[in-house]
């Protein structure tokens, strides 16, 4: 799996997610599940082909850990930024997004609706 780093340029005091790029469908499926937590300063990138609201929302089934989820459109603007509870059924972004970054809840007031961000791939590790 690739690796990005997200960067919230509307906030320069918050510190960059290097995130896991997640584009296919199994990946996205797993997610984060069955994992035990997920560190602060990481995340997972899920990736969808077009801006959609219904295609951008995710499930917390099977969840060890609530999460942070940020919506982002294919403008790289935020859309949403909710708490995800560990077992929630069902959340939807506020408007359509193609992306979405789950990460630790230490980062729930590092992003906003309407922030820029980029997304830049990282040179692979071998």
């Amino acid at each position: 799996m690739k690796t990005v780093l997200i960067t919230n340029i509307t906030q320069s005091q918050v510190k960059p997610i290097r995130a896991g790029y997640c584009a296919s469908f199994l990946c996205q499926l797993r997610g984060l599940m069955f994992r035990e937590s997920i560190p602060a300063g990481e995340g997972l990138l899920l990736v969808q082909k077009k801006d959609d609201k219904l295609g951008a929302s995710i499930h917390m089934m099977f969840m060890r850990f609530d999460i942070c989820a940020v919506w982002i459109n294919q403008a790289c603007e935020v859309v949403d930024v909710r708490y995800a509870p560990r077992w929630g059924l069902a959340f939807a972004p506020r408007a359509s997004a193609c992306y979405i970054l789950e990460m630790n809840t230490a980062h729930l007031n590092d992003f906003s609706i309407g922030d820029k961000v980029s997304i830049d791939e990282l040179p692979s590790q071998s």
